[in-house]
């Protein structure tokens, strides 16, 4: 199926009016954080945050782009060997996702002991994801926007403040895959989940990490949120309200966190944490 001229739009990092992009459409990416809105008076324009997190997006969660699934053998390399041409088969060539850390950890992968420290201005990526391992007391933090991942180190008063001293590994959903995902349900560890403080960063905590991770996993909710809030986004607010006004949830945190945002009718970027 061709792409539409829209997509092709937000993917050569271009404001798209919102009238052109298919309701279905425009309100999947806005719920997964992957546009930012543009008001100009009563007219919407979205343009995309992180066009490589948008076109991850689009592969791995849209039917109309989605990948064929073939064995995990069959990589781009073997089929270049045998045909000449690595783009006969579609392949997700780079499973896993980034992680990120405030000071050295020893992990494992493989089997084989690895430390996780990267150097200021850097990420490390995990790969085989699937043979990754931490120690079972370092506190596991997933950070929605890419932005966020990689200023951490300017966020570490944030975390030890509200969460205490531990020992953090930092991790991302990108490229957008279950992946990260399936590794947090392989692992024991304690999961704080960092997103945008509004409607629908709360409906993604709520259904695609708490619904498979339980009482182990948690929002997290910096202690000044409702002086935040109060200054935050309206448009944010609006946009959301129609799909997630009848959010509710039973972790009573969370629900305290709803109460604030339609108290207020606004929504807060974690961007806004970054000092």
């Amino acid at each position: 199926m061709a792409i539409s001229a829209s997509i092709q739009a937000l993917i050569a990092g271009e404001q798209v009016a919102g009238s052109r992009i298919s309701r279905k459409m425009l309100e999947e990416l806005v719920d997964e954080g992957l546009l930012s809105v543009v008001t100009r008076g009563s007219r919407k324009s979205y343009r995309a945050r992180d066009i490589e997190a948008l076109k991850r997006f689009l592969i791995d969660k849209d039917e109309s782009y989605r990948m064929l699934d073939i064995n995990a053998s069959d990589s781009r390399a073997s089929m270049a060997a045998e045909t000449g041409n690595s783009k006969l088969v579609k392949v997700r060539s780079c499973p896993g996702f980034p992680v990120n850390t405030f000071e050295p950890i020893t992990c494992k992968l493989n089997a084989i002991d690895i430390v996780i420290n990267p150097v200021e201005g850097s990420f490390l990526f995990i790969t085989d994801w699937k043979v990754f391992s931490i120690p079972e007391d370092v506190v596991v933090v997933g950070v929605e926007n890419m932005e966020n991942f990689r200023m951490i180190r300017q966020q570490r008063a944030l975390f030890e403040s509200e969460i205490g001293k531990h020992r953090f590994l930092f991790v991302s959903r990108y490229p957008q895959s279950t992946d990260l995902r399936s590794w947090l349900q392989s692992i024991p560890n304690r999961y704080v989940h960092f997103g945008d403080f509004d409607l629908a960063g709360i409906h993604i905590f709520l259904t695609e990490f708490h619904q498979y991770l339980g009482d182990r996993s948690s929002f997290f909710i910096p202690s000044d949120i409702e002086k935040r809030l109060a200054k935050g986004s309206n448009a944010r607010y609006n946009e959301q309200y129609e799909k997630y006004h009848k959010l509710h949830c039973d972790i009573n945190k969370v629900q305290n966190l709803i109460d604030l945002i339609n108290k207020y009718h606004r929504g807060y970027d974690q961007e806004g944490y970054i000092e």
